[in-house]
């Protein structure tokens, strides 16, 4: 009975944030942004909201916990608006309620309904990684892209892993990444190649992207040889 409280309560409030998205034009007009890939007009967006766009960052930020898209989309557009030393604070905590909301679902709606939600091979996929790894696994999970961000928060909420241990491996494992991009986005208007800035926070990132793909390549490969043995 409790249990099927928590996901009817869940379900509750992703649909009246949902509600709350529809009737906010600039949420909703950013949603569609971001959904569509055009970086060009949500950074027009955000540039027009001034102070306000803040609060639509991080309004887009908890739309992630439910409908995936690139992060990094939002991180340049901060960087390109904000400049890098407001905006990696900016998408920083935003992107800590963005994992607390997804740390909620988990918690909430439980493993029934993270199956039909994210697919079984995704959720096994996250749930190896931080069951295995504790801190260190959370750290990886953030630091490289191996699991899909919201996932990380599902599985744990669902593992009821300890919250200030999701928070602050979030925090921290966030950080090279999205330095990275927003350092990127703040210079979209100057890129040069010449730019050690540049150099430093493209290799970064193609660093991470890359790691990401190894890890998660092994993570599989060893599931796979538990399984069979």
């Amino acid at each position: 009975m409790h249990h099927r409280r928590g996901i009817w309560l869940t379900l509750l409030g992703i649909a009246a944030f949902a509600a709350l998205v529809a009737l906010v034009p600039p949420l909703r007009e950013g949603v569609a942004s971001v959904l569509s890939g055009d970086a060009g007009r949500l950074r027009s967006e955000l540039r027009d909201l001034g102070a306000g766009g803040a609060l639509v960052l991080a309004g887009l930020m908890l739309v992630h916990a439910v409908i995936p898209f690139p992060s990094e989309l939002l991180n340049a557009a901060a960087g390109f608006v904000y400049g890098f030393w407001l905006a990696l604070p900016l998408v920083l905590a935003g992107w800590l309620l963005s994992a607390l909301a997804t740390y909620a679902i988990g918690r909430g709606a439980g493993r029934p309904l993270l199956l039909r939600f994210v697919g079984e091979e995704r959720l096994e996929e996250g749930s190896r990684l931080i069951e295995r790894g504790g801190r260190t696994g959370l750290l990886a999970a953030r630091l490289i892209p191996v699991v899909p961000y919201s996932l990380v928060g599902y599985v744990s909420g669902a593992a009821e892993v300890p919250l200030w241990r999701f928070a602050w491996t979030t925090v921290v494992g966030s950080i090279p990444l999205c330095a990275a991009v927003v350092y990127l986005g703040g210079r979209l208007d100057s890129l040069s190649a010449t730019d050690p800035g540049v150099l430093v926070a493209v290799g970064s990132f193609l660093a991470l992207l890359i790691g990401g793909r190894v890890l998660a390549g092994r993570v599989r490969r060893r599931h796979r040889a538990s399984a069979a043995a």
